[in-house]
């Protein structure tokens, strides 16, 4: 049988298992797909192992995405953009693909919820490697503008300058930023702490979308935050992990899987609904 892996530390609280078991299921495929947490400085050995004894695929999650980027043989274009690895193939002439869907998964996430991405003018948090896997797909959506905030603003710039050639994306620091916006993304790990980016409450209002890459079986700081000053449309990242993870699925598997079932089966599993 096809076995797939999760690469992360940690990864015990991965959700990957279930949805790919429920898209194998759906899509009547044959594969195992299981957790692998390597100390950091052993990622690359267990990577290597995992492939040498018949491994065919695997995600990969924090902390590996960039050094998953240096040990694969070729990159897609959007992982080599996104400067950054989370799927892994390996292909029938034994060569190692590297490609990154967290940017398409965000993307298909948004328009399941209707959000209108062209002609929109985004404002993206954080500066990271889940940022940074964003933007070209953001971009391709012909944004009227995408402005990036991040704490440390050099990041910001830097990124900014990267993509230019893709779009209108620039950088301003967080006392800079100027109203309206019609989509607020925050791609920064500060809900994981129940703490929020310095945004000021003005920018927000009625008809704003905002969207936290981070997820729980409750709503994070930041969209708590953003409800309280008047947003009316909120949403969390649990869609992206599944619609990343349907993106994964097709580059193994040459099949595209459904996610609105797989969605609401891992929202009851976390006790969501």
């Amino acid at each position: 049988m096809d076995r797939y892996l999760v690469f992360g530390h940690p990864v015990r609280h991965s959700k990957s298992p279930f949805i790919h078991t429920l898209f194998a299921r759906q899509t009547q495929q044959e594969l195992e797909y299981g957790l692998a947490e390597p100390d950091v400085d052993e990622f690359a050995q267990a990577l290597r192992t995992f492939f040498d004894q018949g491994g065919k695929g695997c995600n990969v999650t924090v902390p590996f995405k960039e050094q998953a980027f240096t040990l694969v043989d070729c990159l897609s274009p959007r992982a080599k953009r996104a400067g950054a690895v989370n799927t892994i193939k390996l292909t029938d002439d034994g060569v190692l693909l590297g490609d990154n869907t967290d940017g398409a998964g965000l993307v298909a996430d948004l328009k399941s919820h209707g959000v209108t991405l062209a002609d929109s003018r985004i404002l993206l948090l954080g500066a990271g490697g889940a940022a940074r896997g964003s933007l070209a797909p953001l971009l391709a959506e012909l944004p009227s503008e995408l402005v990036i905030a991040n704490r440390t603003h050099t990041k910001a710039q830097q990124l900014a300058a990267e993509f230019h050639d893709l779009g209108p994306v620039t950088a301003q620091t967080y006392e800079q930023l100027a109203g309206p916006f019609d989509l607020v993304i925050n791609s920064t790990s500060a809900s994981l702490q129940g703490e929020l980016p310095p945004l000021a409450p003005a920018l927000i209002h009625t008809d704003i979308a905002i969207y936290d890459m981070m997820y729980g079986a409750s709503d994070t700081a930041f969209i708590c935050w953003a409800k309280q000053h008047g947003a009316r449309q909120t949403m969390d990242g649990l869609g992206m992990l599944v619609e990343q993870a349907a993106e994964a699925f097709t580059v193994w598997r040459g099949i595209r899987p459904g996610t609105k079932q797989v969605l609401r089966e891992l929202k009851r599993n976390l006790g969501m609904i």
